[in-house]
């Protein structure tokens, strides 16, 4: 089972990582020209906090399995908005 520090931690580190994107994802909708290389650490956080989630869910309990799969969701759709804000961005 993993500990309530280390889904604590883990869960601030997904607030985190989400809150930044979300910086990163409105920035660029709003101007044409924005920082790439923070869009792109970015969407490299999100993957490595999705991959932190992954990792933790091997040693979770059913009801920690839950809020880690919660978690997860809001990475994945925080990375297919920016995904395809980068996109359409590319086409202008």
């Amino acid at each position: 089972m993993a500990t309530r520090a280390s889904m604590e931690t883990l869960s601030q580190q997904v607030e985190e990582t989400i809150r930044f994107a979300e910086e990163q994802y409105k920035q660029s909708s709003m101007q044409e020209h924005y920082n790439e290389n923070d869009y792109i650490e970015a969407l490299q956080r999100l993957e490595q906090t999705y991959q932190d989630i992954a990792t933790m869910a091997h040693s979770a309990n059913g009801q920690q399995r839950e809020q880690l799969h919660r978690m997860r969701l809001q990475i994945q759709q925080m990375q297919n908005n920016m995904i395809l804000q980068g996109t359409r961005g590319g086409e202008q």
